[in-house]
């Protein structure tokens, strides 16, 4: 029983360690995402448990033996790390406040037509007790509905209030999953079911994925959704004249891509016409250099590993003006509509500086406001489940996405 103690207490120092500081390198991305995702933004519930597991020892047990003292003396490293990361997720809130006051102006939230109260700034411990449980009773859920046709990668869910409304802005919701995985039923659902108890009315979508899908069709199908929306959302109670984007990692990348890709043609076959400018962008850990353009060696790595073999499926070298042309960091333009670009700062799986070079590019060519909150200890895909980073995180979205539609109204 006391060895077994032990390997609790190791394992979870190595887990909460590998959370502070994760493991360096490319090919280690993967495994140190996993398990610095779900140790940081789940910290307040590990501590917990550490506590717990510790009295419980102590109680049976006691120290009587050098395995207990080790045991002890990594319980409270544990403890200690895991109290990094909590204070880490609760400066969230002013890393997400201070990119709004400064892209936005400091006396922005007079815009809102209702400002910020102390319970919207503080954390909601009362949700983050059950992380998992994410269904609202006052938000409806209208499921799997066809967008275009082709089964299953072309439908999408509607969430909007349970009390009907009629012109309210909208929110598209693409998820992420690295081209190749996933659904619309497990991302973004802590963020649409915040904005539709405020009155928005949200679109969470599927589209093709990899490798039986090959790019473009993956952004093709966002636009169509973009076009069925501009369409038909009025019958749920939205406004199609405003639109704003949103997703995570891959769906980032699509959701920025949308943005900087209004009316191209190119990407919409059989329905040029149709009208997919969006109003308002705001991508979570998102994939900005798709062709590997800045020289950064994560990103070449993801090129040759991910998207030439199984997204893409042609030589990036023979043909990288296709690569390009998928690739946010080189399609950044000034019709760009406001952006609010969030990264987390330990991000293994799209580091940091992809973050900050799309920004610094996107800075200088568009005149509309471009905010972007660096994450102090984040990994990727930290807003998956409610937790005390994600809580600030979506309701500074929600400032973000109510300013850009008052002053959309305004123009």
């Amino acid at each position: 029983m006391r060895p077994r103690f032990l390997t609790r207490r190791a394992i979870q120092l190595a887990l909460t360690a590998n959370a502070l500081r994760p493991v360096p390198g490319e090919r280690a991305a993967i495994p140190a995402f996993f398990a610095g995702w779900l140790t940081g933004e789940l910290a307040p519930h590990l501590l917990a448990l550490t506590a717990a597991d510790t009295a419980a020892h102590l109680a049976r047990h006691g120290a009587r033996s050098r395995a207990d003292r080790v045991a002890l003396g990594l319980s409270a490293l544990s403890a200690a790390g895991l109290g990094k990361l909590i204070v880490d997720s609760q400066r969230a809130r002013g890393k997400v406040e201070d990119a709004l006051a400064e892209a936005l102006g400091p006396r922005y939230v007079e815009d809102l037509s209702r400002p910020p109260d102390p319970n919207d700034l503080a954390t909601p411990w009362g949700q983050l007790v059950m992380p998992f449980r994410m269904r609202d009773p006052a938000v409806r859920r209208d499921r799997n509905l066809a967008y275009a046709p082709g089964g299953k990668r072309f439908l999408m869910d509607i969430y909007r209030p349970q009390e009907p409304v009629e012109g309210r802005p909208v929110l598209l919701q693409v998820h992420g999953g690295a081209w190749m995985v996933d659904s619309k039923d497990h991302q973004g659902i802590p963020l649409m079911e915040h904005m539709a108890r405020r009155g928005w009315v949200c679109v969470a979508i599927n589209y093709p994925l990899s490798p039986r899908a090959r790019w473009p069709e993956h952004i093709v199908a966002v636009k169509r959704a973009v076009a069925w929306i501009r369409d038909n959302i009025g019958e749920y109670g939205g406004d199609p004249t405003f639109l704003a984007a949103t997703g995570g990692s891959a769906g980032g990348h699509l959701a920025a891509l949308l943005a900087l890709t209004a009316n191209d043609a190119s990407l919409q076959p059989g329905f040029a016409e149709a009208d997919t400018t969006i109003q308002a962008c705001a991508p979570h850990y998102g994939v900005y250099d798709f062709a590997a353009t800045s020289g950064s060696p994560a990103s070449e790595f993801r090129l040759k590993t991910l998207l030439a073999r199984y997204v893409v499926g042609k030589d990036p070298v023979a043909h990288l003006d296709e690569y390009i042309a998928a690739s946010p960091l080189d399609r950044v333009n000034d019709k760009a509509p406001p952006f609010f670009v969030i990264h987390g700062q330990r991000d293994t799986m799209v580091p940091v500086r992809e973050a900050r070079e799309f920004v610094r590019r996107l800075r200088e060519a568009s005149p509309n406001p471009v905010a972007y909150a660096e994450l102090p200890g984040a990994q990727h895909a930290f807003d998956i489940f409610p937790s005390i980073r994600s809580a600030h995180v979506v309701r500074g979205v929600e400032r973000f996405l109510e300013w850009s539609y008052l002053r959309s109204l305004a123009e």
